[in-house]
């Protein structure tokens, strides 16, 4: 029987690690019919850290600048300073001012506004008339038009006043004193507080032009235990 001489391909096997840290298969033959092969898994693009803090730094810089946007046009917190709108806002509660709602429309009556008193000083009253408003204060009583205007807001602060008064023996005293503004001028709005014995507003400081008004306080977010909506 003739024998046959069966010829194997003789196949190395090696691996090595190439310079991007996988590992790597190679086939070599002898033979001419198989060719050597590499099969390299393409690593995913690497950032420099040149690139990482480029990016970091630009998305700092957005958020820096509509952060500055949002305060200066649209919303701004502010520190409740003084006992003026005693018992609606307590001394240092924080609060939201909206700055965008007077573009769009005017102070209506019963809003609790922010505005320039001064240069230097910004105040927080409750709008109590609108330009060309009458307004009296009689008894304790607001007119407005010649309609009454009831101040549910005033009553805590009101049983305390008669309650000092009492404690004093002092004689009865009316916690807003009368007063008559005929007709509030276009373009102001005419503004108290609702401590009405310990505040200065238009009483004092005439009604404030409305390019005078920052915004309206929507809610108070500090402390947490007061936190609540100052409009419906």
């Amino acid at each position: 029987m003739e024998d046959h001489t069966l010829e194997r391909k003789q196949v190395n096997e090696a691996r090595y690690t190439d310079t991007s840290g996988e590992s790597v298969e190679v086939i070599a033959s002898n033979d001419e019919g198989v060719h050597a092969s590499k099969e390299v898994e393409t690593p995913p693009r690497r950032r420099t850290m040149l690139q990482e803090a480029w990016d970091w730094t630009k998305a700092i810089v957005i958020a820096l600048f509509l952060a500055y946007l949002i305060r200066t046009f649209v919303f701004a917190p502010t520190i409740v300073d003084g006992e003026s709108m005693l018992d609606t806002l307590h001394n240092h509660e924080r609060l939201i001012v909206n700055k965008m709602i007077y573009y769009f429309t005017t102070p209506k009556h019963g809003d609790i506004i922010v505005f320039h008193a001064t240069e230097n000083k910004d105040f927080i009253k409750r709008v109590i008339a609108v330009g060309g408003d009458h307004v009296e204060m009689k008894n304790d009583t607001l007119y407005i038009n010649g309609e009454v205007v009831p101040e549910p807001y005033l009553d805590s602060m009101k049983k305390q006043f008669e309650q000092e008064l009492a404690l004093a023996h002092s004689a009865p005293l009316p916690f807003t004193e009368d007063f008559t503004i005929d007709a509030v001028p276009p373009g102001t709005v005419f503004v108290l507080g609702d401590n009405r014995r310990n505040s200065t507003d238009s009483r004092m400081l005439g009604p404030i032009p409305l390019d005078r008004v920052v915004g309206r306080a929507e809610v108070t977010f500090w402390p947490l235990d007061r936190m609540r909506m100052l409009h419906p």
